[in-house]
């Protein structure tokens, strides 16, 4: 079982449960639902619709004389069970059915609702042009989950009730309604048409949905299956470009999973004003129209590939094989996550899936060290989708590696096909994985759950090395720092089996064959790594290796299948060595970040040579952000050369590095990127906001302020475009001068209404940042900004509301949260802006003194680098 919930011991995290968590449990069943039917008419000026649902239940006792549905906020009409009318009563939220008659077991009941909805707040959302954005398309569209449906029509709202379904609409012409498993049949009924579509195999139901629109329709198809993608018309080569790879998708991960798509249809529909990144209703996905690229943007955005495989994934995880309780969802979330993984290794390289494994655990880090932590299953909580986080998707996804690892590759496809195989259609809980995996490969990895699901953290490793010549010793000391002092009998202690490789270029080993892999080529020299696996369970451990040489490198956890974090504690020659030879680029990146921690121009020297040389575009982009982290000026001479990666990921990262070096020659650079553009949209947006922070840094030089506010400026009125990501870019740049009025004017005037949304978003979220240099004027007319705009219904517009308050530090902002918090429908927005109250009285508290120093430390710092970077340069000349 997860934690108690009476457990308060966090070491130090703060918790997940907010006050009014309480445990949550699958209803008792009356009986299973066979089928689910919904005939409705749309009204979509008036944003309301009226129709009725039909549910067919297969009573499981005798003697229920009372059913009780799941249905907030509709009009119920009427209520017939098998064509009779029956009494209900209706609270706005439970619809409890009195049945003339009690249920006998087998004997079937017809429930049939009548009823309307008129402007609902959320499950089923109604887009549409206004005065403001005029050319909107006009919409309708469902969300489901977590627990959205009842929103929309009644229902036994939980993931445990598994049924097939039917959906029957009437729209206006031109518009087309798609929706679950096929369409049965279209009618003309005047300026209408009537769509029948229905699902046959059975699916819970936060899964089904509706989606309508005048979409354009491009075919595709899988095994004479059809695949089809809708989007707004005039869209057609960005739908082809973003989903085109669907059906090769398709066929890997039919092979994967050792089971073949198992629906009739797939359809991909991109919808305008999406709430998510994507949703895996049963083969009919939803995405968020923003994830449609132009041709630019498809230079280096991988992000859409990886969403289309991530729903598509759920067509087995989440919709084939359906959770039992919304407590084991990191099993569906999990795995699509990892299908990322799995994706990218398919099509590009095991070396780029491996850095993209890295990346999904460092988001984990982030919301564990910053947010909270938590078991992955846990069933305490105040809504289901506050379990729709970090440690269920990137968590999960390093957790399936961890199996994959532990289990080989054949065997661990073995396992995913037997869980697929023996639970199709059926619902699943984390046990049921387990299960799979020991009947298909008779191994028991309940240690490893044990550890990284059912409870929370992961561990912090600190790795030293000394070499014994005498005794041709290595010497690795292995300490779990996420356990404190004289803990070692600690619930906080792993007890994992790891891989330890010494590291010789291919010369050194020719002597020594023994246990020797040769994982690959680097820089033109082999390198080639012999390994044993040590048990490391106590909280400091020190571990012997005789071996004929000494080695050039050590690498810590070979492969690096544990999610973990490292800080290597090597001498320099060694991390120098490993940046260079380790065939591994997790590795390489923890020895760029152990080189930059310890500084000087030999750590400069090596991460320079290596930001121009290594092969794997993810580790130059890491090893750009290890440069800025030394304060010595020759970091700057070592980063410019990045400026001309032909990958855009790196001309990014060199940008953002360049950011943190603030002097006038990064200016310069800078600014020169800015005026002459760079094919990457993303690159412009970063040297836009990097601007701001550069000049921004030097506040004496008044004139360098009013030439950059007048370039982001030109940046706002030329430079409109895909996603408003450069002009979105320019206002983060505004945002960083804190204490002009003028720049925030500017950024008032993006705030308005009419604004593109994307773009208004992002000044939302500015005003925030901005706010803390302000005049108490000034700040006034911020705060009244967000009051207004914290009145808006959309869900993304409230999330970047308190965004913008939790960077505040006054406690007028509390005020603000505390009403959004109170009024809002949406529980993730309730749960953001919580969190976001806890971090302004951390802002209030201690910052007022604290900034004052932080400004003083800043110069000392950039004095003391200037003098330093001098030192070590006449340090290497003298040698």
């Amino acid at each position: 079982m997860s934690q108690s919930y009476f457990d308060t011991d966090n070491n130090g995290h703060k918790p997940f449960e907010l006050p009014g968590a309480r445990p949550h449990y699958s209803p008792d069943r009356p009986g299973q639902v066979e089928h689910i039917f919904l005939d409705l008419g749309l009204d979509i000026p008036k944003q309301s619709y009226q129709g009725s649902c039909s549910i067919r239940l297969l009573p499981i006792r005798n003697g229920i004389d009372r059913l009780t549905l799941d249905a907030v906020n509709l009009n119920i009409e009427s209520v017939q069970v098998d064509e009779v009318s029956q009494n209900f009563d209706y609270d706005g939220e439970k619809l409890s059915i009195q049945l003339s008659e009690a249920t006998q077991v087998g004997k079937r009941l017809l429930i049939a609702i009548a009823y309307s909805v008129t402007k609902p707040q959320r499950g089923i959302y109604f887009i549409q042009p206004d005065k403001h954005y005029p050319n909107k398309p006009t919409q309708v569209w469902t969300q489901g989950e977590d627990e959205d449906s009842r929103f929309w029509f009644p229902c036994f709202d939980y993931p445990g009730q598994l049924s097939t379904s039917e959906i029957r609409v009437r729209v206006p012409n031109p518009l087309v309604a798609i929706s679950n498993g096929e369409l049965i049949n279209t009618t003309e009924d005047g300026d209408y048409k009537i769509y029948h579509w229905s699902q046959e195999q059975v699916h819970p139901t936060y899964l089904m949905t509706l989606a309508v629109g005048d979409f354009a329709e491009i075919r595709d198809d899988w095994n004479g299956k059809p695949v089809t993608y809708y989007v707004e018309k005039g869209r057609e080569e960005d739908a082809k470009r973003s989903m085109g790879k669907t059906p090769r998708m398709i066929e890997f991960l039919s092979q994967k999973y050792g089971y073949p798509y198992a629906f009739p249809k797939y359809a991909q529909v991109c919808v305008d004003d999406f709430i998510f990144g994507g949703m895996e209703n049963t083969s009919t996905t939803l995405l968020t129209d923003r994830c449609l690229l132009d041709e630019r943007a498809a230079l280096d955005n991988r992000n859409t590939e990886s969403l289309v495989v991530h729903e598509l994934a759920h067509q087995w995880f989440g919709d084939l094989v359906v959770i039992k309780h919304w407590s084991h969802a990191w099993i569906k979330e999990g795995m699509a996550s990892y299908s990322e993984v799995m994706w990218t290794e398919q099509e590009y390289s095991l070396q780029e899936a491996a850095y993209y494994r890295l990346l999904e655990a460092r988001r984990y880090f982030s919301e564990d060290s910053s947010r909270y932590r938590r078991p992955m299953v846990t069933h305490v909580y105040r809504e289901a989708i506050e379990l729709y986080d970090r440690h269920i998707y990137e968590k999960g996804s390093c957790v399936y590696h961890m199996i994959r690892a532990q289990l080989g590759d054949e065997l661990f496809w073995q396992a995913i096909q037997t869980f697929i195989q023996d639970n199709a259609h059926k619902t699943v809980e984390t046990v049921d994985l387990l299960r799979a995996i020991e009947k298909a490969t008779g191994r028991n990895l309940l240690f490893l759950f044990d550890q990284y699901v059912y409870r929370g953290g992961h561990p912090d490793f600190k790795v030293a090395y000394s070499w014994d010549g005498d005794a041709n010793l290595a010497k690795v000391t292995v300490t779990q720092t996420q356990a404190g002092e004289g803990q070692n009998g600690s619930r906080d202690l792993f007890d994992l089996k790891i891989p330890i490789g010494f590291g010789y270029t291919q010369e050194e080993v020719k002597s020594e064959e023994s246990g020797v892999r040769n994982n690959g080529k680097l820089s033109n020299q082999h390198s080639a790594l012999k390994t044993f696996v040590v048990r490391v369970n106590e909280r400091e451990q020190s571990f012997y290796f005789p071996l004929e040489n000494k080695p050039k490198y050590i690498s810590f956890d070979v492969g690096n299948n544990y999610l973990k974090t490292v800080s290597l504690e090597y001498p320099l020659p060694e991390l120098k060595a490993q940046l260079e030879f380790d065939p591994d680029p997790i590795s390489r990146i923890y020895a760029a970040e152990a080189l930059a921690k310890r500084g000087g121009l030999e750590a400069i020297k090596a991460l320079s040579v290596s930001l121009k040389n290594d092969p794997l575009w993810g580790v130059r982009v890491q090893v750009a952000k290890q440069l800025a982290q030394i304060n010595l000026d020759q970091a700057f001479d070592g980063l410019v050369p990045g400026l001309k990666d032909k990958n855009a990921y790196v001309r990014r990262a060199v940008v953002e590095a360049l950011g943190e070096i603030k002097t006038n020659e990064s200016y310069k650079v800078v600014r020169g990127i800015l005026q002459k553009g760079d094919p990457s949209y993303y690159v412009e947006a970063s040297a836009s906001r990097v601007i701001g922070a550069i000049a921004s840094a030097n506040l004496e030089d008044k004139p360098k302020e009013d030439k950059v506010l007048k370039l982001l400026k030109s940046v706002l009125e030329e430079k409109a475009g895909w996603n408003e990501v450069v002009r979105s870019g320019a206002v983060a740049g505004l945002a960083e001068f804190k204490t002009s009025e003028a720049a925030l004017n500017l950024l008032m005037e993006y705030t308005k209404l009419g604004v593109p949304q994307r773009l208004r978003l992002a000044t939302i979220r500015a005003l925030g940042q901005i706010s803390v240099g302000q005049s108490p004027a000034n700040l006034e007319r911020i705060l009244e900004k967000l009051t207004e705009l914290a009145k808006e219904t959309f869900f993304l517009t409230q999330v970047s509301v308190a965004a913008a308050l939790g960077q505040m530090e006054t406690p007028k902002a509390v005020g603000i949260l505390r009403s959004l918090a109170e009024q809002t429908a949406d529980g993730r927005v309730r749960r953001s802006a919580e969190e976001e109250i806890s971090k302004v009285q951390k802002n209030i508290g201690a910052e007022k003194n604290l900034r004052q120093l932080r400004e003083d430390f800043d110069q000392l710092k950039q004095q003391n680098q200037e003098l330093r970077s001098r030192l070590e340069n006449l340090e290497a000349k003298s040698k």
